[in-house]
């Protein structure tokens, strides 16, 4: 986030201009989110009929969502927990539950940002991995110290710039590289079209739904990977909201930032998806995909390793763009909530985040054999340490902290206020039916399907 050596309050504008908060928002929203995460899910779910589901779940779930996290965060004007707060002090935990799945989700996300300059790297010096891409991805993950070489490198650059308030940096060079990565996107989708065979089957695979491969899972998994690639349920919206002016349409930028956020997943799975057709990658390959598909496919197109580096250089930005607003929520937190100076407040997240890597790293090699137990209707089951923060967070946290916004707006703060909040005094409309309906039925209904699901009850 931009340099905020105070923490500023809803009567200080940050953003230099309403394009500069889409920008940053967006910048949190879209990262490994819709380029990583999104691809496998789609590509296991079934394709078409995941991407239908995931399209029309955005439509109905991530604006008004997006909308009532906005507007909470303007009315507090501070940390999201405070912001709730404000209107009922009894309710300052929903914040603290966002809080706890922002930091738990960096557990992962920074891992993975590690392996993305790794790859990076090894594009720009070689575009060398081996005979088999897949055997340089485990070796590398599985290695003890490597992954967390590079893991720490990311979390010490995001840290240092965070302390010295010179993240501006980033984001400058952000708001050309995250338009840099939607063309990019567009321009391996064709290449891998071109020269990959079979890449046409895989578009096929991709565009046209299979209603036969609908289910429980591809609905509750398209549900999470929307409140994941957006920022919903984290306390993102809340924090950056915090420093949106009067002046700024609430609704209209929702829309903006729900539909771009959109679009970059749904570019991502077009290059992903009919290239690892092509090369007959594993459809259970899951989070090795992109590395798999890129490492395997690109380095052997003319100007494949130009393009691989570009792309993860793209991503690497894209990455650091959202760490920034991802730890920011918990230091903003820990510097109002709990008196901390700034500096203190940065070094205390970031010391949290590290061991969650360490635990996270280490469990793809020393510690893959370590599970952890989670309670399902029909019988425990467990996971490793990433499948088991992944699922915390997305599968429990997320939606619930969206079941509890929602009854907070409807029931707690009030459709009159929230209005007045959300449209600057009805300046810019007013609460529709289909709004409160949204609010009160419909992403209740999905976040309990989710709920349900992860615990076994339905399938």
């Amino acid at each position: 986030m931009p340099e905020n050596k105070k923490p500023k309050h809803s009567g200080e504008a940050q953003w230099g201009s309403r394009f500069g908060y889409i920008m940053v928002a967006a910048g949190a929203s879209i990262g490994l989110g819709n380029v990583w995460k999104f691809p496998y899910l789609a590509y296991r779910g079934g394709g078409g009929i995941f991407i239908l589901t995931y399209i029309i779940i955005v439509l109905l779930l991530a604006k008004p969502m997006v909308e009532m996290e906005t507007a909470i965060g303007r009315h507090g004007g501070s940390d999201t927990v405070s912001v709730f707060e404000k209107i009922n002090r009894k309710w300052g935990f929903v914040g603290w539950i966002a809080n706890i799945c922002t930091i738990m989700i960096n557990f992962f996300y920074v891992v993975v940002g590690g392996w993305v300059l790794r790859y990076g790297i090894q594009f720009i010096i070689s575009g060398d991995f081996g005979q088999d891409p897949n055997i340089f991805y485990q070796d590398f993950i599985s290695d003890p110290i490597q992954p967390l070489i590079y893991n720490f490198i990311v979390l010490f650059l995001v840290v240092f710039l965070l302390l010295f308030g010179i993240t501006t940096i980033i984001e400058r060079i952000s708001k050309v590289m995250l338009p840099a990565l939607f063309i990019l996107l567009v321009v391996c989708g064709f290449y891998s079209m071109l020269a990959a065979e079979g890449a046409l089957e895989g578009l096929k695979y991709y565009l046209f739904p299979d209603f036969s491969s609908f289910n429980v899972k591809v609905f509750a998994d398209a549900v999470t990977q929307v409140l994941f690639s957006v920022g919903i349920g984290w306390g993102i919206f809340t924090t950056l909201g915090a420093n949106v002016p009067k002046e700024n349409n609430i609704r209209k930028d929702a829309l903006i930032i729900s539909y771009m956020d959109t679009v970059a997943a749904i570019l991502a799975g077009f290059v992903i998806i009919p290239a690892a057709f092509g090369a007959g990658v594993d459809v259970q390959k899951g989070p090795a995909l992109i590395f798999d598909v890129m490492a395997g496919i690109f380095k052997d197109l003319p100007g494949g390793r130009f393009i691989g580096s570009l792309f993860f250089i793209a991503l690497i930005f894209a990455v650091f763009s959202s760490l920034f607003s991802f730890i920011e929520i918990s230091v903003r937190t820990f510097e109002i909530k709990m008196k901390m100076g700034r500096k203190k407040a940065i070094i205390a997240a970031a010391a949290v985040i590290g061991i969650g890597n360490i635990l996270t790293s280490l469990g793809f090699g020393p510690l893959d054999s370590v599970r952890l137990p989670w309670p399902n209707f029909g019988g425990t089951e467990y996971y490793g340490f990433y499948d088991w923060f992944d699922c915390f967070t997305g599968y429990l946290l997320l939606p619930l902290g969206c079941l509890l916004t929602c009854f907070f707006v409807w029931k707690i703060w009030g459709w009159k206020d929230y209005e007045k909040e959300l449209t600057a005094d009805m300046r810019d409309g007013r609460l529709t039916k289909w709004d409160k309906a949204m609010t009160v039925i419909v992403v209740p209904i999905f976040m309990l399907i989710v709920l349900l699901n992860v615990f076994g009850f339905i399938k």
